[in-house]
Parts: C-alpha cells; sequence; structure tokens
C-alpha cells in the first residue's frame, strides 16, 4: 500500500504549480459538477453538523468553494506541496497533511466529506479501507460526495492518467462498494465524456444512515 501511495504522492509534489493554474477555476466550465458539490453543501448544512472534509484537496480551491456555501470546510491531502500551496492560496481556512486510510478525525465528527477524485489512484483492492476510513468520520445522517471516472463495462480500467496511474470504475459496482461500507447512495450523476479515453464523469452522493 505505501509504496503506490509514496509514488503518487512524489508525483502530484512535482506538478504543483502547473496543477493548481489547470484547476483551480475548471468547476467554472463544468456545471454538473459543480451543482453536485452545492447540492452536497446544501445537505450537510440540513444536518446541522457543518464539519466537512476535502479529502484528496489539492491545491484548495473546493475547500474553498465549500467554506464559500456555508459549511467549516478543511482539506486533507497525501502531498505535502499540495498542503503547502493550499495554506497559501487560502490562508484563512485549515489544511493538513494525511493518508486517506487514516484521516486525522475523530469518529462520528463529520456532516460531510467531499472526495472529489482524490479515490481515483488507489488500486481496488485496497478501496473498501478507504471507504471504510471515510464512514468512519461520518456522524449518523453525514454524506459523502464521491467523484470519479466512470466506466461503462463491468470492472475498473486501469489507466495511465497524466501524474500518476488510476482507476475508472462502473458506478454500479462503486455503489456496491458504498453500500458495503455501510452507506446508502442517494443520488447518481453521470455525464459525458471526463476525457479524450471517453470516461464518464461520475458523482455519487450517499449517506451514512
Amino acid at each position: 500500500m505505501l509504496k503506490h501511495q509514496d509514488e503518487t504522492r512524489a508525483a502530484y509534489d512535482g506538478v504543483v504549480e502547473l496543477y493548481a493554474s489547470m484547476f483551480a477555476n475548471r468547476l467554472e466550465t463544468q456545471p454538473f459538477a459543480r451543482n453536485m458539490i452545492g447540492t452536497f453543501a446544501e445537505l450537510v448544512r440540513g444536518t446541522g453538523n457543518l464539519r466537512a472534509a476535502d479529502v484528496g484537496c489539492g491545491p484548495g480551491h473546493l475547500t474553498a468553494m465549500l467554506h464559500d456555501l456555508g459549511l467549516d470546510a478543511f482539506g486533507l491531502d497525501l502531498s505535502p506541496a499540495m498542503v503547502a500551496h493550499a495554506r497559501r492560496a487560502h490562508p484563512a481556512l485549515r489544511f493538513d497533511e494525511a493518508r486517506m486510510e487514516a484521516l486525522p478525525v475523530e469518529d462520528g465528527a463529520l456532516g460531510g466529506v467531499l472526495a472529489h477524485y482524490s479515490m481515483i489512484h488507489t488500486p481496488p483492492e485496497e478501496l473498501p479501507a478507504l471507504l471504510a476510513e471515510q464512514v468512519r468520520v461520518l456522524a449518523p445522517g453525514g454524506l459523502l460526495l464521491a467523484s470519479f471516472f466512470g466506466t461503462e463495462g463491468p470492472d475498473p480500467v486501469r489507466f495511465d492518467h497524466k501524474v500518476a496511474p488510476a482507476y475508472s470504475w462502473p458506478a454500479e459496482q462503486f455503489a456496491e462498494l458504498l453500500a458495503g461500507a455501510g452507506l446508502v447512495t442517494v443520488a447518481r450523476l453521470l455525464h459525458d465524456p471526463a476525457s479524450e479515453r471517453g470516461f464518464l464523469d461520475t458523482h455519487l452522493l450517499a449517506r451514512r444512515p
């Protein structure tokens, strides 16, 4: 587990400024993703627990968006260079280095977890452990919004992402993993396509009972 994470961390450490420049305003041209995150924030506000983690926050732009949408949001990322950039870009917000399978958050503390394309580098056999960790930190009624590259085939597909090796997932199979972790999927959004490879932008919104 640690080897591929170390390789992914090093890869993102090496592209911080380029990545930040490419993605800081990307949601301005992605209305589906933008509105899905807005719906997530609205539902988290409705739980009465405004604490939310942007897990795999990268340069921190979505953490800031969640803050602007009324959440007590903080960002966590594997890459120390990404965390440093996020702190410079958004000095009023909290950002910390963390591994997704060991979040520095107490049990049942959060109203929401945003995982925006942050689990795509995780090998399929390791994904259940990451989902279980996100469920651990969610309060009952809390919500997880997981976004990823979707494929219409029966199995996850490994591909050469521009930063580090990644996986696309069939939405139904990913939803089954969410159910196995103890979450109930309440909304799905798939739309065309996320890349020249033909993967779908896929967003699953799930709630902890």
